[in-house]
């Protein structure tokens, strides 16, 4: 019978369970929602990257990994990009190349208790360098952090305060290195105990130390969600329903109306028709209304995603631009090169423009809201800086109705949860089909979900909260660390490796020499 390690010998064979171990991770996240399984997912990707024969296959295996990883976190894309999914994965599966190589000559072999205590704080380091690198808004953004998995632990969210993602991530990425080592290495038991205790320990010290939110008043947000509207004039039917669901919203004491992203599809400048309903709308309900505009702009050249304001006397002036765009969503990346990916896919066919500036908008009753726009709710710094500006609440306006029936409205709902706790600020996740949520300042859910089989307004009772988390403060710390721990382990092993060299070269026993002093020759 074949053990299986004979049976990986086969680089085919190796390649596939490679990518099977690297898809596994993303059963932690929604839809599945199995957040207790990021603590064990990675250790069958460990344990191969380990057992390599060579670090060339190393390398490899973390390459494959990282390809199944990357595919499994994005299939939702494939009824759009196609092919081109699988270029996307396989280019990005290629920063966790450089990892394998790190597993294996951290935890390959016998690995002595000096190296196994160093495998818990560099392979982590290591994780964090590739989600950093892929964290670039042009190489797709950070979707799909390890870390980002624990959106509804409320331990790791308050760790999420003091560290952000990044910290969640980290202490994901060491409990499973631990693992991998208590379960292929027997010698190192205790030593892989010791770190898993070292590492509860320090946990605990900053779950502990972390301060929680003073909250004070509420105010009364609403989220409208107008549903599917698709086929012939789509965008002035949307207008209609978004109209009419929030007419329902008048005299029930609403602070602020939120609509999703696209919500409008005419430049108001252009429809004064369109900016007249939204007056009168403000008006009626009482309330400001956050509306976000999809199109050509009359002011300036080219298409912009805009949240504009509108108040009981018309727009009010506040606006922000979309900074960052999603790749081949709303622009394509070296069009002149990647301009194919249009005719494979739903690429789009003319490239969306930038915003230069974050804004925090003043609406009203003394409340300052952070507006961002579709999948920036994943960038952990665009909601940090709003929050050190002011912002009393983060708001999230997106549409994700050409992904309706998978995992990502799931997904992207619930990095708000994330964005609260880091920040210490509630936030809104208003969507045009769902899902939409809101999040207290600790991360923790208000109400019930809108799901994707909903068409309503609902109005949500935000409790604000005060003072600065450790995150919002100081930063990204936990990456700064991580680099800092890699290029002294990279010091140390370059170090080492020179001395080695220096040993190899100098003869091991100085030579005989003769009575006259010569040294002696060999066989006299």
């Amino acid at each position: 019978m074949r053990t299986l390690g004979h049976w990986l010998t086969s680089p085919w064979r190796r390649s596939a369970v490679a990518v099977l171990a690297g898809a596994l991770p993303v059963l932690a996240f929604p839809g599945p929602s199995l957040w207790w399984w990021a603590w064990v997912a990675l250790v069958p990707w460990l344990s191969l990257a380990r057992s390599a024969p060579t670090g060339r296959r190393a390398a490899y295996d973390g390459w494959c990994a990282g390809f199944g990883f990357m595919l499994a976190m994005h299939h939702w894309l494939l009824p759009s990009l196609h092919v081109f999914t699988f270029v996307i994965a396989a280019l990005l599966g290629a920063l966790w190349a450089p990892w394998g190589l790190l597993v294996r000559r951290l935890l390959g072999g016998a690995p002595s208790g000096g190296r196994i205590a160093a495998a818990l704080v560099v392979l982590p380091s290591g994780w964090l360098a590739v989600e950093l690198v892929r964290s670039w808004q042009g190489l797709g953004g950070p979707w799909g952090m390890i870390g980002a998995s624990q959106w509804q632990v409320a331990p790791a969210l308050r760790l999420a305060s003091v560290g952000g993602v990044w910290l969640v991530s980290f202490l994901v990425v060491a409990v499973n290195t631990a693992l991998t080592v208590l379960v292929a290495v027997r010698r190192a038991r205790v030593a892989a105990a010791a770190g898993l205790v070292a590492i509860a320990s320090c946990a605990s010290a900053a779950w502990l130390w972390s301060p929680r939110p003073d909250t004070g008043e509420r105010v009364a947000i609403a989220v409208v969600q107008p549903g599917v509207v698709a086929g012939r004039a789509s965008a002035d039917r949307r207008f209609d329903r978004e109209e009419q669901l929030t007419r329902g919203l008048a005299n029930r004491g609403a602070d602020l109306i939120v609509w999703g992203e696209s919500s409008v599809g005419r430049d108001l400048a252009d429809r004064p028709d369109l900016a007249r309903r939204l007056t009168a709308l403000s008006r009626e309900t009482g309330a400001d209304i956050l509306v976000n505009v999809d199109a050509r702009r009359s002011d300036k050249p080219g298409i912009y995603k805009s949240s504009v304001l509108i108040g009981p006397d018309g727009p009010t002036g506040d606006r922000y631009d979309k900074m960052r765009l999603v790749p081949f969503g709303e622009y394509v990346p070296a069009r002149s090169l990647l301009g194919w990916a249009t005719s494979v896919g739903k690429a789009a066919g003319e490239d969306r423009r930038r915003g230069t500036r974050q804004v925090v908008m003043d609406v009203g009753h003394g409340l300052r809201v952070g507006p961002m726009v579709c999948f920036e709710s994943a960038f952990p710094d665009m909601s940090r800086h709003l929050a050190a500006d002011g912002a009393d609440v983060l708001l999230a306006q997106s549409s994700t109705s050409t992904f309706q029936d998978t995992w990502a409205p799931a997904q992207h709902a619930s990095l708000a949860a994330l964005r609260a706790a880091e920040t210490g600020r509630p936030m809104v996740h208003a969507t045009l089909t769902g899902v939409s949520a809101v999040y207290d300042a600790n991360g923790r859910r208000i109400g019930s979900w809108l799901g994707t089989d909903a068409s309503t307004a609902r109005i949500y009772e935000v409790p604000l909260a005060h003072g600065t988390t450790p995150y919002v403060r100081h930063g990204d710390w936990t990456v700064n660390g991580a680099l800092l721990i890699l290029a002294g382990w990279a010091a140390a092993e370059g170090g080492r490796a020179l001395l080695i060299r220096r040993r190899g070269r100098a003869p091991r026993v100085p030579p005989a020499r003769t009575a006259h002093g010569s040294p002696a020759r060999p066989g006299r």
